[in-house]
């Protein structure tokens, strides 16, 4: 009941309506036109040739676009092409001074760092679009093409690249405009579409004896308890005291408080994996769909559950756990602050000692968070990838559904609590990633 009443509350405050309604209308835009056949394509039978054909590979990247990949539709690519021009301007800004410089110049810095990200985004897509039209072109001997040739591979570039760019302009409307990270609830969106579909394939898997009722039950287990471990370390926060020093003025005497300075174990959220997801992907959208014996087999190499795979994901999740923690918490600013409002942890000197220190435990912090990342999204997809279960149970989406799911609750909760509204929890707030 608690819970309904925190729902019902959401619908009193006229603004939060408006954006939780601008928002659920939006993503079923989004899945509608996930629905809405790439012209000159016969969806219905590549669909099944690609499922068949692609396995868990194909399950995976799938995944991402809410099943608009294997049917080839109009968003195709989904919003993963944004994410690579993300990640790329992202590295830029530490590589190249004149971006960095960019980025520490605020407002007008980030929207100039926006917009070169769009233009990246429709390059991204145009490559990837015409290495699939070339693709399907090769494949079957073009079976499943209507008119081969140049006309088909323009109309196809031109069709998934706008599809891209539309779902990049419905992300950043839902994030302005709506509740929660809008290209985040995009992926998550399409994660969740296929749960329904991915438990009507198992109970079909048990019918037919392919899949023991036992196994069943012990993946829903696994799914259970890997949903309640991401909850408790989401929620985890390692908690540096800080003690701020009386200082009087006039006749008022400020600080002598204590607090402390939350630090989440895993700062960076569900970033890295899907950053990691998007990096495997570029090459492997294009290998797959590639006839050439060489191309395939690297594609075989990059397909879930095989050790280069295991190895590559791991690697970019632990790089991109650090990375982003760098992007968005800088220690040495932190201490700085700090010591400008007389504020000091206990036992470290002001300054460069207590960045020191933020920045060490920080380091620590990160290990773990990247630890837990790498197991959750590898552990349960290492042994779904040897029975044959729809690849929707694995650690990745289920990660990125919770985490998501969160960060948006956490949203909702601010402004059911700044409204003297009561939220989710009666004991305290759902602490995003950000909080």
């Amino acid at each position: 009941m608690g819970v309904l009443s925190s729902i019902r509350n959401i619908f009193k405050i006229p603004e939060l309506k408006k954006r939780v309604l601008f928002t659920l209308i939006l993503l079923a835009v989004y899945r509608i036109g996930a629905h809405i056949p790439t012209p000159g394509i016969n969806g219905e039978e590549l669909s099944k040739f690609l499922l068949e054909r692609g396995g868990a590979m194909m399950s995976f990247f799938d995944m991402f676009s809410g099943g608009a990949l294997s049917r080839v539709t109009i968003l195709a690519l989904g919003i993963m092409p944004y994410i690579s021009a993300s990640i790329i301007f992202q590295l830029l800004t530490v590589v190249i001074p004149a971006i960095g410089r960019l980025a520490k110049e605020g407002e007008a810095g980030r929207k100039k760092i926006v917009r070169y990200t769009r233009y990246a985004t429709v390059v991204i897509a145009a490559i990837q679009s015409f290495g699939i039209a070339v693709g399907l072109e090769g494949m079957s001997g073009g079976q499943f093409i209507q008119n081969p040739g140049w006309s088909f591979r323009l109309l196809t570039m031109i069709t998934l690249t706008s599809g891209t760019s539309f779902l990049m302009w419905l992300g950043e409307q839902i994030t302005e405009r709506g509740i929660g990270n809008g290209i985040s609830l995009i992926i998550f969106a399409g994660i969740v579409a296929r749960f329904p579909s991915a438990v009507a394939s198992t109970y079909s898997l048990v019918r037919a004896g392919e899949l023991s009722i036992f196994f069943a039950i012990l993946i829903t287990l696994m799914m259970i308890g890997v949903v309640g471990g991401i909850v408790f370390i989401e929620r985890g926060q390692r908690k540096i005291p800080v003690q701020y020093a009386k200082r009087v003025i006039g006749r008022k005497v400020f600080g002598g408080q204590s607090t402390h300075l939350p630090l989440k174990i895993n700062t960076a959220g569900v970033i890295p994996p899907i950053f990691a997801s998007s990096i495997i992907m570029f090459p492997a959208t294009i290998a797959g769909f590639i006839a050439v014996p060489w191309v395939q087999e690297v594609a075989k190499q990059m397909a879930p559950g095989t050790v280069f795979y295991t190895l590559l994901y791991v690697g970019l999740i632990v790089f991109f756990s650090y990375f982003y923690t760098a992007v968005i918490f800088n220690p040495v600013d932190i201490a700085e602050n700090l010591q400008k409002h007389g504020g000091f942890i206990p036992g470290i000197r002001p300054g460069q000692k207590t960045s020191e220190y933020i920045y060490r435990v920080l380091t620590r912090l990160t290990f773990v968070g990247a630890a837990y990342l790498s197991i959750v999204c590898i552990m349960p997809e290492l042994l779904i990838s040897r029975f044959n279960v729809p690849f929707y149970f694995g650690g990745t989406s289920l990660l990125i559904s919770v985490g998501v799911a969160l960060d948006t609750v956490s949203q909702i909760e601010s402004h059911l609590i700044t409204r003297s509204y009561e939220g989710f929890l009666k004991k305290g707030r759902i602490k995003g990633r950000r909080s």
